[in-house]
């Protein structure tokens, strides 16, 4: 899919250099970043997804309590 943009020309040169120093074209560091926040939110909806089952599920703990000596136990 093709997007287009409007940036001014200034922040677009320095974007372009930018992108240049980290070894890609400004079109690449765009695309990168799209991806990254496109992961962000998926990530985000699978957390809300894990808390609503945690909090749904019958699963019980029966008194066990966390300890800090047991876990660090070798």
């Amino acid at each position: 899919m093709n997007i287009t943009l409007s940036v001014n020309e200034q922040v677009a040169q320095r974007a372009r250099e930018a992108a240049q120093k980290m070894g890609k074209s400004l079109n690449q560091a765009v695309r990168d970043y799209l991806e990254q926040l496109a992961g962000s939110a998926q990530r985000e909806q699978q957390w809300a997804q894990f808390e609503a089952n945690c909090l749904q599920s019958n699963a019980r703990l029966d008194g066990w309590h966390f300890d800090r000596d047991e876990a660090n136990a070798r």
